[in-house]
Order: structure tokens, then sequence, then C-alpha cells
């Protein structure tokens, strides 16, 4: 398991195969060098190369170095969640939340869809691929039944689920959470490799933990919104580092997820109040750094 900051996923490495290694997950495209060269370093001692990159789902923290290490190791093909394929192949951006969430992701040609049901062989064990939908429609997990290891992605962490999407668009997608949460109970799951956070093995707490926070998200939807809207935001800047409020406030022009966030829940103020009202709280719980007109990550 490769585990860096939170602007990068998880990725999970599978080795033990003669036909070579395989990732699940890349992290982000501007941690692209450093995921290589965790890559090349687990690799040396074997003797092999990269022969398959595999992605839960497509938002650009978790197939962001996907065109660089395909390319590293002689086009490696890439599989992912069929949802996203066609868009994928068309580099529709919009459809695969790059433009509305104002994020990058350097462009990959995935080779085939991974079919929820399907089993994918490594090594000596065998991968059962499962739906996971809610933080994304077309999210998929990895379970091996014999190991009880489960490489959640973002549909179970030790502390919560990732973001639900869906509902900053004003669609359902807490019911999703929810089925996917009764899949992961409904396994022998021994250990969760998540997309976020460290590995742990007390799944029943973790669970319990996520259940409550979604019977919360779902008597107050605004809450939700406004915790992703923190969330994207600091996203942004751990990956720009610093800006002015200026050239904050243009990125924002340019992520509309941000406005529709607003519209949703927080029209009864101006949308300019909003946003500082939400970089104050960050400030205050140390995510960010306000001086000024400078705003910094932490």
């Amino acid at each position: 398991m490769l585990e860096r900051g939170w602007l990068s996923s998880n990725s999970l490495l599978m080795l033990g195969d003669p036909r070579g290694a395989v990732i699940v997950d890349t992290g982000y495209c501007t941690h692209k060098e450093q995921t290589l060269a965790l890559v090349r370093a687990a690799l040396e001692p074997t003797q092999q190369a990269l022969r398959l990159i595999v992605n839960t789902h497509l938002h650009s923290d978790h197939c962001g170095g996907n065109a660089f290490l395909s390319a590293a190791f002689g086009s490696c093909p890439v599989w992912i969640p069929p949802g996203h394929f066609r868009a994928a192949q068309e580099w529709d951006q919009q459809v695969l939340s790059y433009e509305p969430t104002g994020q990058q992701c350097e462009r990959f040609a995935p080779a085939r869809a991974l079919q929820p049901g399907e089993m994918l062989a490594q090594g000596h064990r065998a991968w059962r691929v499962l739906a996971a939908p809610g933080h994304d429609p077309h999210s998929v997990m990895l379970f091996d039944l014999e190991s009880g290891v489960l490489m959640s992605a973002d549909a179970l962490w030790e502390r919560g689920f990732g973001i639900v999407f869906p509902e900053l668009d004003g669609e359902d997608g807490f019911d999703e959470v929810e089925r996917s949460l009764d899949l992961i109970e409904s396994l022998d799951v021994h250990v969760v490799v998540p997309g976020h956070g460290r590995m742990f093995t007390d799944v029943a707490t973790a669970l319990a933990e996520a259940r409550a926070r979604l019977a919360f998200f779902r008597r107050h939807p605004d809450r939700h919104a406004r915790h992703a809207a923190k969330a994207l935001l600091v996203f942004h800047m751990l990956d720009v580092g610093r800006c002015t409020r200026t050239e904050l406030g243009a990125w924002l022009d340019q992520a509309p997820i941000h406005r529709v966030m607003w519209r949703l829940h927080f029209e009864d103020r101006p949308l300019d109040i909003w946003t500082d009202e939400l970089l104050g709280e960050l400030a205050r719980a140390g995510a960010l750094q306000l001086a000024g007109n400078t705003i910094s990550a932490r």
C-alpha cells in the first residue's frame, strides 16, 4: 500500500505474479513523479515491470498518474469502471468531473472496462470487482475473499466516507452510500485498504461511524454541502500551495460545483460572503492560513 497525503489517493501495488505487477489507483497528477519512484522502488527487488493499471473510479486524485505510469512502463494498459468508459475515451472533462471541480487530470486511454462481478487474478489472489456507488455513481471496490482484504476506495474510510458528489448536484446519492455500506457489512472483511488514510481492521467501528455520519447528512444536507465545499477548497489549496484571494476567486469562477452548492443550500446570503465564511472556518481549523490577501495551505 502506498499511502500519501490527501491530495493523492492510496495506491495498492499487487506483486507475486510472473506476468508483472498491478497497481490500483495512481494518485493526483502533480504527484506523478513520486508515484513512479515509489512503484519502481517496490518493483526493483522483483525485477518485474508494471503490467496493468486499475482504477476504482475516475476522480482526479485516483487516476491522475495513469498517463505517466502507463508511458513509463511501455504503454501499460488501463482498466476502468464501465460507467465513464466512453467519457474517458472521448476525454469529456465535463462528464469526468474535472471541469466542474476545477481539477487537473492528464489524458489517458482506457484499454477496457472493469465490470462489477468479474474477477481480477493477480498472483495467488482472486479479487472480485464490486459496485460501490454513492461517493461516485460508477465506483468499484476490490475484495479478496480468501484473505478478507477489501480495497474500499472512498466508499468507506476509517472515519467516514468520501463526499457524495451526486448530492452536490441535487441528485440522490445517500441511498447508494447506504447500499454500499450494507454490501461491505455482508462481506467477511478482515482488513480495509481505504482510498485515503491508513489501512484498518476494526471494520465494525468504521461502519458504525459511517452510518452515523450518513444519518446526520440525511437530516442536514446543507452540512454535507458545506463539508464538501471546504474539502474542495482545501484540495485546491494543497494543489497550488499559495494564491491570492483574487486568484482563488478566478478559480472558483471556473469550478461551477462551488456555485451549484451555494445555490442549492446557501443562497440566502451573497456568494462571496459564504466563500469567506468557509475560508475563515478552514483557517480556524488550521487547514489554511490567511494573511492579508494571501491564502496558503498548511
